[in-house]
């Protein structure tokens, strides 16, 4: 079998001392696959789970023809080609409540939306184009026959496919299902992901602070990104720059998920006992990412479960996390087909310093002004500042080859808005 370190080795342009961003995001996707195992749930626990299995439609939608809209039920032979037609009104029709007879020559039938067509009757007249003379409906020409009107299984056909495997279910799925009288659907089982924070400075809260140590904020941001993907999560703390320590928590970390994130320890010079361990636990590839922030990471292999070494700087592990994680934790839990967070392009009111030959993810305030949309940078960028994730709602993305931005050009944002 094939290592991952062969397959990376051989895959077009790659460089693990400079690897552009997209670039290293597809090679992670094209390694990893989604893990097995399945359950049956009820649809109100489904929310945020990845549908196993394709939903088939039992049945019609609609399971009948009906009224588009609020109306007049009509025979279409009935209608004068030249001029107006009256028609003697028969009945009513309601959603829920039928129409009891057939609708014959020179008759109407007074029908409301989602009312069924009652037999005879094959067009809908809306009741703002009609009115009434003593007791008898006229309907101006210019009708088309079969207009607004709803045919069973316009929108499912009983049998296909309502909805297909590796769908991440959100509320209106959910409708979807119920609407089709289906109480339980075949989930994927949630992925597990370990992760911890690796630093002899870094304290965790509850702890009073000695000289030099800082409180641990990665586990909680990933925490919260990890919740976000509806992941089971498995938290190992704080462990201390120790080779026993660290080997330890990859054993256990690796026995128990399906992923592994750390934080800290993945550059030259910065704990190089952490890159050694992870090298001799696994298969790891150490990459230097044309990026900022966030430019060292490691990838690969302990034992069954995914590695994802992350910078260990905040901002960065937001960052890397959304540039690199999530889409692979997403395929890993069974979401197809994976589709990169979308962008936009709007003004940017700020200068911004960037050098060519790096892809630079930027944290940006996108602001609504005189009918249009404009970003502006939050400030200091530097990669320890959490603050500016907190003030932003963006990251503003500049591209691998792009220089120094002047008011005014334009730039592509990221929102966060349903992502941190």
């Amino acid at each position: 079998m094939t290592s991952i370190l062969q397959t990376l080795s051989c895959a077009d342009g790659y460089d693990p001392e400079s690897l552009d961003a997209e670039r290293a995001r597809q090679l992670i996707l094209d390694m990893v696959s989604p893990v097995e195992g399945s359950e049956r749930i009820g649809v109100r626990e489904a929310l945020g789970r990845v549908l196993a299995e394709d939903v088939i439609s039992p049945l019609n939608v609609p399971g009948h023809d009906n009224s588009a809209m609020d109306g007049y039920a009509v025979r279409f032979a009935d209608l004068a080609a030249e001029g107006e037609t009256v028609l003697r009104l028969a009945g009513t029709t309601f959603a829920g409540r039928a129409f009891d007879g057939r609708v014959g020559p020179g008759e109407c039938v007074r029908i409301m939306t989602g009312g069924v067509i009652p037999e005879g009757a094959d067009t809908v007249v809306i009741q703002e184009t009609v009115r009434t003379e003593n007791g008898r409906l006229v309907v101006p020409t210019k009708q088309r026959q079969g207009q607004n009107i709803r045919r069973a299984g316009e929108d499912l056909r009983a049998d296909t496919p309502a909805i297909r495997a590796g769908k991440l279910l959100h509320p209106a799925e959910l409708g979807l299902i119920a609407s089709l009288g289906i109480g339980e659907v075949a989930v994927r089982r949630r992925l597990r992901v370990a992760f911890f924070s690796t630093g002899d400075e870094l304290c965790s809260i509850g702890t009073p602070l000695k000289e030099g140590e800082v409180y641990d904020s990665n586990r909680y941001t990933l925490f919260g990104m990890l919740t976000r993907l509806g992941c089971e999560i498995v938290d190992l703390g704080v462990v201390r720059d120790d080779p026993a320590a660290i080997e330890a928590a990859f054993r256990e970390a690796s026995a128990r998920a399906d992923a592994i994130i750390t934080s800290g320890g993945v550059s030259v010079g910065e704990a190089d006992f952490i890159r050694g361990l992870m090298a001799k636990l696994g298969e790891v590839a150490f990459w230097k990412i044309a990026m900022r922030p966030g430019r060292p990471m490691a990838f690969g292999k302990i034992g069954g479960s995914w590695l994802f070494g992350l910078p260990g700087n905040p901002v960065a592990v937001m960052v890397t996390f959304y540039a690199f994680v999530r889409d692979a934790l997403l395929k890993l839990s069974g979401v197809m087909p994976i589709e990169p967070l979308p962008r936009f392009r709007v003004p940017c009111v700020t200068p911004l310093k960037k050098r060519p030959g790096r892809s630079e993810f930027q944290r940006g305030i996108l602001f609504h002004e005189n009918g249009e949309w404009k970003v502006r940078a939050t400030g200091s960028q530097g990669s320890g500042v959490l603050r500016s994730m907190s003030e932003a709602n963006c990251l503003i993305v500049v591209e691998h080859e792009r220089g120094n931005v002047e008011p005014g050009e334009p730039v592509d944002v990221q929102p966060f808005d349903g992502l941190v």
